[in-house]
């Protein structure tokens, strides 16, 4: 474990919807640099917790120390498109060298010759490239990633998977990635949390795993999912 203070350091965290606990005495703590993707059923609450780390959703009781202002890429891109791409991207810039940024940002996910275009002329892909750069732009401690692959095709997953492991490593945030896919989460992950009825139920590093194959087998189990041999 580093010297240094954590990213995010979660204490007993609880958030109720009504009558219903969505986030139950939730303990979680993200060393700088890391990347930990977070497992769950759909309802266990990983996005209520993503929301509360990015300031969006309130909590009822516990602690979190997290940088102020973390960056958050959800399932769909979010461009406003009245404006342009490096527009997009330096939105909420306050900076003389706003264009110049943005356009540093969009070439660093392939599209530093698009500056200009819009976003109604990017495929699905491409708009998602465009919304982490709009994110790593503001040079965040935190990134905090929404199922932001989810609604790809296959082949520009894997595309987006190996772009995010490069920018991540060029940028060195620390990373919650919520997904539905374990084999994404090995791809990605330093460490991989299951969650399960509001907490953390299980944890797994991934360069201790002598074997992919078993660890997918544990994960699914952890999910309550059955594989056969």
């Amino acid at each position: 474990m580093s010297a240094l203070p954590p990213a995010v350091r979660v204490v007993n965290l609880v958030r109720r919807y009504g009558g219903r606990t969505v986030l139950n005495d939730l303990n979680l703590r993200i060393e700088r640099g890391e990347f930990v993707v977070l497992l769950g059923e759909s309802g266990c609450g990983k996005t209520t917790l993503l929301r509360a780390l990015a300031g969006l959703d309130r909590v009822q009781g516990g602690r979190i120390e997290a940088p102020r202002r973390p960056a958050m890429v959800f399932q769909e891109h979010r461009l406003l498109p009245w404006d342009s791409l490096w527009r997009n991207v330096a939105l909420g810039l306050q900076a003389a060298d706003a264009r110049a940024r943005a356009e540093a940002a969009l070439a660093e996910v392939g599209l530093g010759g698009r500056l200009d275009d819009w976003p109604r002329n990017l495929s699905g892909g491409q708009a998602q490239r465009v919304a982490l750069a709009r994110a790593l732009v503001q040079k965040p401690e935190l990134l905090l990633l929404d199922e932001p692959f989810a609604a790809l095709d296959a082949l520009t997953r894997i595309r987006m998977h190996a772009l995010v492991i490069q920018l991540v490593a060029r940028h060195r945030p620390a990373v919650l990635l919520v997904t539905h896919d374990v084999d994404e989460a090995i791809a990605l992950a330093d460490r991989i949390l299951v969650m399960r009825e509001g907490a953390i139920a299980a944890g797994y590093f991934v360069s201790d795993a002598r074997d992919p194959l078993a660890l997918r087998q544990s994960l699914l189990a952890e999910l309550g999912v059955t594989t056969f041999a």
